[in-house]
């Protein structure tokens, strides 16, 4: 059957989700994540996810439905979406796809390979190797043999930069060759896409008022919920932009202020990292250059004017 399927990326605070929900509103479609973070259960707040009164608007699929305990990778999202869309196709119905993921549309539109699995030898050497050399020289290594994971993994994540180079320890090919070699989970002419790239000074204008009205709205309870479970600080969950900076002061290491405003400051980071990746790896797409909600669905009206009234 021939799917119709949107795809609307773009920074936290951006306003794609608002614009997705109008859009399936108007046609009938079923919205499905691609967000890291708001793939987990219990951070709905904080991520951002939309609320129980926008998901009743229209079928939403892969939202707060992960264990935070269980990790998932760009791989498997990208099994689950595939077979969403799979069966939104079936009942005939359009799809977006939304969020601010930029591996996530890359696997969907270029594809992503299957790579081979890692001895446990390689994963647990990686491993020693990072805690030995520190961040800095363990990245500056990795940089030699795949220079585009080493610039895409931000400061901090352990966890992709060990996976980065255990990879390429055993197997001899760098983790960003094996990502260029997979099939698209989409066939061309079945998608178009926009990038939502409002005025940088509202934007993180937009970040710093979300995240005061996220700590009034539940954040400091779900953060504290989390942190309850004492989970691994490497799995992704406990990335989620502002859960470490909210969890230092529920431990007493800050004051709210204080970590209102560290979180603040990652948002700010976080969406000019989102901006940046789009810029370099979704130039093709059109862009949505407003701020207002109202602005960005005339400039999407204005690419897709099938859907004027």
């Amino acid at each position: 059957m021939q799917r119709r399927i949107w795809l609307i990326a773009g920074p936290t605070a951006s306003g794609k989700s608002a614009l997705a929900l109008r859009l399936a509103e108007r046609t009938g479609a079923e919205i499905v994540n691609a967000d890291s973070m708001q793939l987990y259960a219990g951070l709905r707040v904080i991520t951002a996810a939309p609320s129980p009164e926008e998901m009743a608007r229209a079928p939403h699929h892969l939202f707060g439905t992960v264990n935070p305990a269980d990790g998932w990778s760009v791989g498997r999202w990208l099994r689950a979406a595939a077979q969403v869309l799979e069966d939104v196709a079936a009942k005939g119905r359009p799809a977006v796809v939304v969020g601010g993921t930029g591996l996530y549309f890359r696997a969907l539109t270029r594809g992503l390979a299957e790579v081979p699995s890692i001895p446990s030898a390689a994963r647990d050497a990686a491993e020693a190797d990072y805690m030995h050399l520190g961040e800095d020289a363990f990245r500056a290594r990795l940089a030699e043999v795949d220079p585009a994971a080493a610039a895409r993994i931000s400061s901090g994540d352990r966890q992709r930069l060990v996976r980065a180079w255990e990879v390429f320890a055993a197997t001899g090919t760098a983790l960003s060759d094996w990502q260029k070699t997979g099939e698209p989970a989409l066939a061309l002419g079945s998608w178009s896409a926009v990038a939502l790239e409002p005025p940088r000074d509202q934007l993180y204008a937009r970040c710093d008022a979300r995240l005061e009205s996220m700590v009034r709205d539940g954040a400091l309870d779900e953060v504290q919920a989390l942190a309850a479970r004492n989970l691994d600080p490497d799995l992704p969950a406990m990335k989620a932009v502002g859960v470490r900076e909210l969890a230092a002061h529920l431990g007493g290491e800050t004051s709210l202020a204080e970590a209102v405003g560290a979180a603040q400051q990652e948002t700010r980071r976080y969406a000019k990292r989102q901006m940046t990746w789009m810029r370099g790896q979704m130039a093709e797409w059109p862009r949505l250059s407003a701020a207002g909600h109202e602005d960005q669905w005339r400039q999407f009206i204005a690419l897709e004017p099938s859907l004027t009234p």
